[in-house]
């Protein structure tokens, strides 16, 4: 994710992704890419898994993988035919790789810092003057910190899905609202202040399809250990463009559209680094609408798209980035986002020190039990 200092990221981004999966070259276990299919797929396809090009980019990987396998399921040659179960092989080595790495069991773990900055994201999101409509988080991510977050701050929150035992996709939610009785003999409501609606662009690592039907998409609480079984994701390719016209991802998509042509609607784009097509073209569209406003967190020569768009010079436009009030921290890192640009409540430091408290009295008491009685 661009503009995350590396000492705090918990997935890696596409470059490190890339070489960690080069890493996996040539290894024994059956996640690993074999020899015999690195060399298959140069001879017969004359695709080089080596090449420097695919070394710290596995967006291009995928899209080359992707783009040839379609060329391949139409090719009527024999000798081409024969490097199918090579290709499938290895395009479902790396789907395996991006979903375990983004569903690492370290990452839910309370010592995670990552997490940790997530619950203090949310927290402060919620202080959102209660006038104001609730706020939206739009995603591109497929991890849980999101909802690991909110479910240990118990921050009610709206993802499109619906149900208790099976939870299904039905975009009809994103039209609900949480509300609180406030009277029970007049009948009086009003809407719950810390509401969020969540979601997920590019699906998430806990969405399976899961029969036919209206709602065939359904949210596993628990990952299975197949991860291939049927996952909902968008994968990191030029090609997803195409992908995000099916459902669900044309419900998600559709909620993101009506959400920024509101009217005096404002997004916030922070860790988001323009690389997919489908959004940019909303956000452009966006900008059609004189009471649009859009700030961005990141250094504008990170791509040519941030750089056209600061080029503009449209007061409409806003970039933050630069050097952050702490030593090699960016202004346009999420953790600096967090901490100093987004408001903090009048309890949120009496819930810091009980927080402390308890992890001090926690540590004391694990000590105690550990060391037996004392020496009299």
């Amino acid at each position: 994710m661009p503009g995350v200092d590396p000492s705090e990221a918990g997935i890696p981004t596409m470059a490190p992704l890339a070489g960690k999966f080069r890493q996996k070259f040539g290894g024994a276990d059956k996640t690993s890419v074999g020899d015999e299919e690195i060399t298959n797929l140069k001879d017969i396809l004359g695709i080089d898994l080596k090449n420097e090009a695919f070394a710290t980019n596995l967006e291009r990987l995928m899209e080359v993988l992707l783009a040839t396998k379609v060329f391949v399921d139409t090719s009527s040659s024999d000798v081409i035919q024969g490097a199918s179960s090579d290709l499938e092989s290895v395009i479902q080595k790396v789907i395996v790789f991006v979903t375990e790495v983004c569903s690492r069991s370290e990452l839910a773990d309370n010592s995670n810092p990552v997490l940790g900055l997530y619950q203090k994201f949310f927290q402060r999101l919620i202080l959102r003057d209660r006038t104001l409509p609730r706020p939206w988080v739009f995603t591109t991510n497929y991890d849980l910190f999101s909802e690991r977050a909110m479910d240990r701050l118990s921050i009610p929150y709206c993802n499109g899905f619906s149900g208790s035992v099976e939870r299904r996709f039905n975009p009809a939610t994103f039209r609900y609202a949480l509300a609180e009785q406030l009277d029970i003999t007049s009948k009086r409501w009003a809407a719950v202040d810390s509401f969020i609606y969540l979601c997920k662009l590019h699906g998430s690592i806990n969405w399976i399809e899961d029969g036919e039907g209206l709602f065939p998409i359904r949210e596993l609480q628990n990952l299975p250990e197949n991860t291939t079984k049927s996952r909902v994701m968008i994968y990191p390719t030029p090609a997803k463009q195409n992908t995000s016209f099916g459902s669900p991802y044309s419900d998600l998509f559709r909620e993101f559209q009506k959400q920024v042509v509101q009217d005096q609607s404002v997004l916030i784009a922070a860790g988001y680094g323009f690389g997919d097509e489908h959004v940019n073209n909303i956000i452009f569209q966006a900008l059609t609408i004189p009471g649009f406003r859009l700030v961005i967190f990141a250094d504008p020569k990170t791509n040519d798209i941030t750089q056209a768009l600061y080029d503009l010079e449209d007061p409409r436009v806003w970039f933050i980035w630069g050097d952050g009030p702490e030593g090699g921290a960016k202004a346009h890192y999420f953790k600096t986002i967090v901490e100093h640009f987004l408001p903090e409540g009048p309890g949120n430091r009496t819930d810091d020190a009980v927080r402390k408290a308890l992890k001090a009295f926690g540590d004391l008491a694990g000590k105690d039990s550990g060391g037996g009685e004392d020496a009299g």
